[in-house]
């Protein structure tokens, strides 16, 4: 074991400390210089550099840091603001975490249920290779056996759809089904964006039976598709969405949203949390939000994101036995690899590329939002060495 580990419960194998970030570049503690195109797991959007982001932290730090939820302040005010008008939403809960986010999501669905039928089961939809996080609600909704099963017995009254494959939903309703929850973009699973007709005959589903459609887009939201959330370029909306990860750009923040008709189900008592949305978590999220739309970080992704997919795409055609696809959506694409995608992503960290892994085979890409074309040139330029090698 790592004696960087000797007081760390053993949960994440960890090889490198990071001591600085700059631009699109983090730099460890021996001084050497990497690309980042993980961000932190598609949390760092603007990168690690933008002094507006920052000053705006600091001058909150010297105003109010912290009061509890019992008492309103002005950045949490202007922060639902900020989000109910991005995504469509009606009103907003901000949480710690995406985790705790889908907490909130499921208890919400299940709270509506109850109103309508005290009888109600709250049974919850999910999808098969869906990641929704570490608590035990969201671990009990995660379609992948090996995260649910040391932690069982897990919350009931869960099944499992095929994801893209509306049948498979449609079949699993009951009159007990109070949800059902997908990723709009699924992102641990393989990066697998929603099918339209799929995404739209859910939420047919879900006004057919009068039950919640809760879209996690943890992950795929806050710009990451080129559109503020991904559900935008479907044409549809859920009744309660999650965001975290760029929510706050790398302050620990996150949210559930949800349209009045649901959120209105919620009374004083029913949920909280000690520092969710407190001071300094809102002020983040004002200032993402701000700097989003003066730096039209958004025109950036839709203009960048198909000049990297294109360059991933001539990888592909380069390496046709090594790489068998190219999918994704925005700036958050994967690489499906023959050769182990552990070993690629292990192989570009040592030649001074960060990238992620999704499931067994995927090599994930999910850069800063802010990243420039000529950034992207230099990171498939390693990927282009790691393959040659392989």
């Amino acid at each position: 074991m790592n004696d960087l580990d000797l007081h760390l419960i053993h949960t994440y194998n960890r090889s490198i400390t990071f001591v600085k970030g700059e631009d699109v570049y983090l730099y460890d503690n021996t001084g050497k210089k990497y690309l980042d195109m993980g961000a932190g797991i598609a949390v760092s959007a603007l990168g690690y550099s933008n002094d507006e982001f920052k000053q705006g932290l600091k001058d909150q730090i010297d105003q109010l840091i912290h009061v509890s939820n019992l008492y309103y302040t002005e950045p949490v005010v202007r922060a639902s603001g900020l989000l109910a008008a991005g995504s469509g939403m009606d009103r907003v809960f901000f949480t710690n975490s995406g985790a705790e986010a889908i907490e909130g999501a499921l208890k919400l669905a299940r709270k509506y249920a109850y109103l309508k039928d005290k009888g109600s089961k709250g049974g919850i939809i999910a999808m098969e290779h869906s990641f929704h996080g570490r608590t035990m609600g969201a671990v009990s909704v995660t379609g992948t056996k090996h995260y649910r099963e040391p932690f069982e017995p897990l919350i009931g009254g869960v099944s499992f759809a095929e994801y893209n494959n509306l049948e498979s939903v449609e079949k699993l309703i009951t009159k007990d089904t109070c949800a059902i929850l997908l990723e709009t973009v699924q992102g641990e699973g393989g990066i697998y964006p929603a099918s339209e007709e799929f995404i739209k005959g859910i939420r047919m589903l879900c006004d057919k039976n009068d039950i919640a459609m809760i879209l996690d887009e943890i992950q795929c939201g806050m710009g990451r598709t080129g559109k503020l959330f991904a559900f935008e370029y479907y044409g549809i909306k859920p009744d309660i969405l999650t965001s975290a990860k760029a929510l706050g750009c790398g302050v620990p923040v996150g949210a559930f949203a949800a349209v009045e008709k649901f959120a209105s189900a919620m009374y004083p008592g029913d949920h909280g949390t000690t520092y969710g949305g407190n001071p300094l978590a809102a002020q983040a999220v004002c200032k993402v939000f701000e700097i989003f739309e003066k730096e039209h970080i958004l025109d950036h992704v839709a203009e960048t994101a198909p000049y990297l997919y294109g360059k991933l795409q001539g990888l592909a055609q380069k390496y046709p036995s090594l790489i068998t696809d190219v999918r994704g959506k925005g700036l958050l694409l994967g690489l499906e690899v023959t050769c182990g995608n552990a070993e690629i992503v292990k192989r570009a960290m040592e030649k001074g590329l960060v990238l992620l892994t999704a499931g067994a085979d995927v090599v994930r890409l999910a850069p800063p939002l802010v990243m420039k074309k000529e950034q992207m040139d230099a990171g498939i330029a390693v990927l282009d060495e790691v393959f040659g090698d392989i």
